[in-house]
């Protein structure tokens, strides 16, 4: 299982599954859970879960599929799933929340908190800002390139020894490129800031401060989901059998992708989060704004501090991140005036066409 895929927001494949779960007459009528029952029917993805709150607070969950190929058991209601990137705005998140602080300066070299850490061919921390890591605009390279199928326990430093073997993309500032070894470099800034690890900065300071009772950062060796969760599934390539990842060591994610969430929690973690309820408004403000990004968010999208904004159809935007990490693919976003809407499928789509399906879901529902 190449784990190269797994934190580059998109890119894995599918298959022909067995069919949804029966739905009733009403629910057949409802855009979203068409568009779910598409994903699993016409596209293959073994299960997909919605969750959407509309402008007045009032929530709907959603499921299409099969949560267990092997069993048949039904998709459990705003299951659990490894949300892969969104991680990376919780990181983001306390990174500026320590700005707001006055622990961090956003634009002091990452040498001010890791002297002499961060060398390499072309890379140098004396010259590479908190907020070009924050906002992929350091030139460092992307570790998941260089893992193979090494799928085991990684510490932080391991994962930055990774990347530091290899040549800088681009000097510092000079362009935008996705590259998780930013968030690790981040995460590891917060641990040194805070003299705390990382997981618990989160958790303390984002999960309890806003009640996401159903998100955690997992403990070193603990590959397990613990609540009720749909399995999460693996194809090598084009044609093979899927495989069952579900319980996989997310270590090597760390601060770009580690966490495990649901779709209910995520809308609520970003709604609390646009309503300033997380940063101050000058934090907040740096947050949203944003250049312009590439590959692999689709087409207007444009990246700010851990923080994405997508065009939508009906106009304006949305603000959120999206995840990709073996098993399991997360889009969503929420609006400026309360909307909010994410969907996780069991399986990355390889395919360009079904990941704009499944963005179409996500459209779909903040702008019906």
């Amino acid at each position: 299982m190449p784990a190269v895929v797994a934190l580059a927001v998109g890119v894995m494949t599918a298959g022909a599954l067995a069919p949804p779960a029966a739905a009733s007459a009403a629910t057949r009528t409802d855009t979203i859970q068409q568009g779910l029952d598409a994903l699993v029917h016409s596209d293959g993805l073994p299960a997909a879960l919605a969750s959407v709150n509309d402008r007045q607070g009032r929530t709907r969950t959603y499921t299409a599929g099969v949560g267990d190929l092997a069993t048949g058991a039904k998709v459990p209601e705003n299951g659990q799933v490894r949300i892969g990137s969104n991680t990376k705005t919780f990181t983001a998140v306390v990174v500026l929340q320590l700005v707001g602080e006055g622990k961090i300066g956003l634009d002091a070299p990452v040498d001010t908190y890791l002297p002499g850490l961060v060398r390499g061919k072309g890379i140098d921390g004396r010259h590479i800002t908190v907020r070009q890591l924050l906002q992929h605009t350091s030139g460092l390279p992307n570790y998941t390139k260089y893992l193979g199928d090494d799928v085991r326990y990684y510490a932080p430093r391991e994962l930055l020894d990774i990347a530091l073997r290899h040549d800088a993309d681009f000097a510092p500032g000079a362009k935008w490129e996705y590259s998780n070894t930013n968030y690790v470099l981040a995460g590891l800034i917060v641990q040194n800031v805070t003299g705390r690890p990382l997981p618990e900065e989160i958790d303390r300071r984002v999960i309890k401060r806003i009640g996401l009772r159903h998100t955690y950062f997992p403990a070193p060796g603990d590959v397990t989901i613990r609540e009720p969760h749909p399995q999460g599934y693996y194809r090598d390539s084009a044609g093979a059998p899927l495989r069952d990842v579900t319980e996989t060591d997310p270590s090597w994610g760390w601060a770009a992708g580690q966490m495990i969430s649901t779709n209910a929690d995520l809308n609520r973690f970003f709604t609390a989060l646009l309503a300033g309820r997380l940063l101050p408004a000058a934090q907040l403000a740096q947050m949203r704004t944003t250049v312009p990004a590439g590959h692999p968010f689709g087409s207007g999208t444009r990246y700010g501090l851990g923080l994405v904004s997508t065009p939508l159809s009906c106009g304006g935007v949305s603000w959120g991140h999206g995840g990709s990490i073996p098993g399991y693919e997360t889009r969503g976003g929420v609006t400026d005036d309360g909307r909010a809407a994410n969907v996780a499928v069991t399986v990355q789509p390889v395919d360009g066409a079904v990941m704009k399906r499944v963005e179409s879901v996500v459209d779909a529902a903040l702008c019906r």
